[in-house]
């Protein structure tokens, strides 16, 4: 079957244009809607919702610029969060899509009820290739940080590891049972598998199991806080974190009024964020404390979306925030060059009219560019409207 993408650049989704966002949260509900909030001083502001799909959202995943949500409607759809557009679909699957993963800027793989795994390139979003990764439905699945290898979980109770440079099985193991998560460590020495409320933890040089935790429920999200320490959510309304090494328990809080579907974490100003999504309808964001892992994360700020949720996902404006940083740097730089400037013109007078010859240059110089940039802007329409 071949791959398409449907109608690239169907419009903005909000009425109104938007600047852009040092961050984002994307959250999917059981409905076929998807909601955007965005982060002003650690509140978090509504931004638009969309019916993106016609089912219920089961994935999402997000890179530098893309967000991409998967659905039960067979759909994959793709959001541009520099323009601000929705980009198109990708049509590849026959069945629920239930995983999607980045790696960098350049690929994403999904996973679906169909079995295959696919790989994208996201510069011309044409699937490479299309694995049969399992004789029942892929799970999950994780990328290797250094994009060689991929992992996956379906329900013919195999755990199955792929060569992404190559395009093929790399090995096979045989699970006693199904899992239903795959995740890889950040540092990728170890990945961990979950089977109802069981966490098996791996070495990767050795591929054999190191350490089990168990939980009281079912797990329905993990995450890899550190290289070592995990943060489980399961069917209750407890977070908990558990050391790989020790496989105990270092902290435990209720963070919501119902169970939690899905956790996210981020880092920010160095601060470390964690975010949750519950069926009670509310995100929350935690600030976590690595230094003090046993004291309980404090709450930073929380919204009520007044629907079921199943999935998030942050999506930080890195570009945004390093232009942020070089604006103040800039001007910082540039406060100390005139306050320099300042202290010559008070020890030599003759400086202040070279100077103002200068600026007035300057002066002269800057509209000439700015005038230039219209008419180019005027053949680029001229251009458009012909075409």
């Amino acid at each position: 079957m071949r791959s398409r993408v449907r109608a690239a650049g169907w419009g903005n989704l909000s009425e109104r244009r938007r600047p852009a966002r040092r961050s984002s949260i994307w959250q999917a509900s059981e409905r076929p809607v998807y909601f955007v909030f965005h982060l002003q001083s650690w509140t978090v502001v509504p931004d638009f919702t969309h019916h993106a799909h016609s089912a219920s959202l089961s994935a999402v995943a997000v890179n530098n610029r893309y967000v991409v949500t998967g659905s039960r409607d067979e759909t994959i759809q793709i959001y541009d969060m520099k323009k601000k557009i929705e980009h198109g679909a990708l049509l590849q699957h026959n069945g629920t899509i239930t995983c999607l993963e980045f790696y960098g800027t350049a690929h994403l793989l999904s996973g679906a009820e169909d079995g295959l795994i696919c790989i994208w390139n996201t510069k011309r979003w044409e699937c490479l290739k299309s694995i049969k990764a399992h004789k029942g439905q892929v799970t999950s699945l994780s990328i290797h940080p250094s994009g060689k290898l991929a992992l996956s979980v379906g329900t013919d109770k195999t755990l199955r590891t792929w060569n992404l440079v190559e395009g093929r099985s790399a090995f096979i193991k045989n699970l006693k049972q199904n899992a239903h998560i795959i995740k890889w460590s950040p540092d990728g020495e170890r990945y961990v598998t979950v089977i109802t409320n069981k966490v098996d933890i791996y070495k990767l040089d050795t591929a054999s199991i190191t350490g089990t935790i168990t939980t009281e429920k079912r797990i329905s999200s993990l995450r890899f806080i550190t290289d070592s320490i995990l943060a489980i959510a399961g069917d209750d309304e407890i977070i908990r974190f558990y050391s790989c090494e020790s496989q105990k328990c270092l902290c435990e809080f209720k963070a919501h009024e119902n169970r939690i579907k899905d956790i996210y974490s981020f880092e920010r100003e160095g601060q470390h964020v964690i975010v949750t999504a519950s069926s009670d309808g509310y995100i929350k964001m935690w600030n976590l404390d690595l230094n003090k892992i046993k004291d309980v994360p404090s709450l930073l700020c929380e919204v009520s979306t007044k629907a079921r949720l199943t999935c998030l996902a942050v999506w930080l404006d890195q570009a945004s925030e390093m232009k942020e940083n070089s604006e103040k740097a800039a001007t910082s730089s540039q406060a100390n060059e005139d306050e320099k400037l300042s202290i010559v013109k008070k020890k030599k007078g003759c400086l202040t009219d070279k100077s103002d010859k200068t600026s007035e240059r300057k002066r002269k110089i800057t509209p000439k560019k700015q005038k230039l940039e219209a008419p180019l802007q005027k053949k680029k329409k001229k251009r458009n409207s012909s075409a």
